[in-house]
């Protein structure tokens, strides 16, 4: 056992990813963090050492279809089991330990991912790959940067935004995911699942705002201390409870879905919440928060082909908005259905999102994608799946839809 004190920002799966382990072995080991909604800083936790996975040579295996089988280098797979690229300790039976494996993207859960995740991932896109390109497009309500990642030089426009509600923060690495996909076939010259990357940049301009309600994220990940600007607030608007798992709102209580100027007061009227809370409250007025706002002024100065808001969950597309939607809105949302298995659904009830908005303002189509299925915040165990099927509906997006 090992001895950690817990720092600022840590989560139990955060300690987990950087000592090895899983959150169970650290909970194991600290049955207190399982019914605590957040760590607190100077908290002791005693953590175990990081297990060793191992494996047993099946019949007709060689070294190379093993390390090819848990995404490990050979020389990895030599340095623990001495004399196995040989052959000599490859044989039917032996029992290898296998290492870590090697990360295949960059962009991948360490823990939850929050504003720091997102901003490093960003920063790191942008040096790595000459075509993306960053830019802070706003502030958050405590002052954080809303990175806009851009890349294409085509002539259409396609504005995507993700974790505009808090608790579906999972949507963030989604997008991002996809984003250092697409720069990594661009660079190569590769195509990605059967699509020419190359195409896209010719054809389109991605604009992609991944983590849009950074404070919320943070809030719904880390909880509020004492200290904290919004502590006494958040509290009251929480009934008092210490998490914060259900909230969707920004950090002022305000939800960032209902903040848009589509039939605003309506949706006001409609949901009946007076004041900040977890979800609902629409503001004092539309584009009163400073998220929203950015994402709005985004779209002003570079008016969208499309538009794409992921959310999460459902696995559905929303594609209209009281008839402003053009006609080809329709056949576009059957087709982005089909390269996701997702359902696409005519939506009525709703106003004031961003895909409302947009539809309106613009004339163009929008969507609403509702990724995964379940209950937010979504298990990181959904991660992969979820980033493959954000990746299909943008990719159908820029290679066939004219």
């Amino acid at each position: 056992m090992q001895q950690y004190i817990a720092c600022k920002g840590d989560t139990v799966s955060r300690i987990a990813a950087r000592h090895g382990l899983t959150p169970e072995h650290v909970i194991q080991g600290n049955p207190w963090a399982g019914s605590q909604p957040y760590l607190y800083p100077g908290q002791v936790l005693f953590l175990p050492s990081a297990p060793r996975k191992r494996y047993a040579v099946q019949a007709g295996e060689d070294v190379y279809s093993i390390a090819s089988l848990f995404g490990v280098g050979i020389d990895e797979l030599e340095q623990l089991n001495p004399g196995v690229s040989s052959g000599r300790h490859c044989q039917p039976g032996k029992i290898l330990v296998i290492p870590a494996g090697s990360r295949r993207s960059g962009v991948c859960l360490r823990g939850e991912y929050g504003p720091a995740e997102a901003e490093a991932d960003a920063a790191r896109l942008a040096a790595h790959y000459s075509c993306v390109h960053t830019e802070v497009i706003g502030h958050s309500v405590l002052g954080q940067p809303i990175t806009l990642l851009r890349i294409g030089s085509g002539p259409r426009h396609l504005h995507v935004n993700a974790a505009l509600h808090a608790n579906e923060w999972l949507t963030a690495p989604c997008l991002m995911r996809f984003i250092e996909e697409y720069a990594v076939a661009l660079t190569s010259g590769a195509d990605w699942h059967g699509r020419q990357p190359a195409d896209w940049n010719r054809d389109w301009t991605l604009w992609a705002v991944p983590m849009a309600n950074p404070d919320g994220v943070q809030l719904v990940q880390e909880g509020a201390l004492p200290g904290h600007p919004y502590y006494r607030e958040l509290m009251a608007w929480n009934s008092g409870r210490r998490s914060f798992r259900h909230w969707k709102a920004n950090i002022r209580g305000v939800d960032l879905g209902d903040q848009f100027p589509a039939h605003w007061e309506e949706e006001r009227d409609r949901r009946q919440v007076p004041g900040p809370a977890p979800r609902d409250y629409s503001g004092p007025a539309p584009l009163s928060e400073p998220e929203a706002a950015a994402l709005a002024a985004l779209a002003e100065r570079v008016p969208g082909d499309a538009a794409v808001s992921l959310h999460s969950q459902g696995a559905e597309i929303y594609w209209n908005y009281r008839g402003y939607e053009p006609p080809e809105s329709r056949q576009w949302a059957e087709r982005l259905a089909a390269a996701s298995g997702y359902r696409a659904v005519e939506l009525t009830g709703s106003d004031a999102g961003y895909k409302d908005w947009f539809i309106q303002r613009f004339r163009k189509p929008g969507f609403t994608v509702e990724l995964g299925i379940g209950k937010n915040p979504l298990p990181m165990a959904d991660f992969t799946d979820m980033a493959l099927e954000t990746g299909l509906i943008l990719a159908a997006i820029l290679s066939n839809l004219k």
